[in-house]
């Protein structure tokens, strides 16, 4: 069996629950932010937009710096409103399900590193990276996503089964 084999049906799931959720940020909300420690809205939505970025990376390089030494850091893109951030997210599933769908099982054993400054910060198989910095990630803040909702009084949608707002 292959690997991408197993991952799709979860990746499509996952994703499907996900584009549900940043649909439902309105554009007015995006500064909100509910700690000064905690992300305002429009960057954590970009985050969880542009996860998918991070797993073609993944599959198509054996590493990623992001604050290499004498060049300049990952900056994350910037939506403007909700259409922009949907739109990144459907160009980033999109390029993720493609690249997951080709990569064979021996890709997916590769190791592959994430860096800063040069320094590794983690080595693992790409399979895991897939599984730990992508999908999990996505997940946890996604799940972040839905207290923001909740605390604005935003309706949530069902990601496991209806949510309050749906039943």
């Amino acid at each position: 069996m292959q690997i991408s084999d197993a991952l799709l049906p979860e990746f499509d799931q996952e994703m499907a629950n996900t584009r549900k959720c940043l649909a439902r940020i309105p554009a007015d909300k995006f500064t909100y932010r509910p700690h000064a420690k905690s992300f305002d809205m429009g960057s954590l939505a970009v985050h969880i937009a542009t996860v998918c970025d991070w797993g073609v990376t993944v599959l198509n390089s054996d590493n990623f710096d992001y604050a290499p030494v004498g060049a300049e850091p990952y900056r994350a893109p910037i939506a403007k409103n909700t259409d922009e951030l949907l739109a990144m997210f459907d160009k980033g599933t999109k390029e993720f399900r493609e690249a997951l769908a080709k990569t064979d099982n021996d890709t997916f054993m590769k190791p592959w590193s994430l860096l800063v400054g040069g320094n590794t910060i983690f080595t693992m198989p790409k399979v895991v990276c897939i599984r730990s910095m992508i999908f999990n990630h996505l997940v946890h803040h996604r799940g972040q996503l839905t207290v923001y909702l909740r605390l604005n009084d935003l309706p949530v949608p069902g990601v496991y089964g209806p949510s309050a707002d749906e039943s």
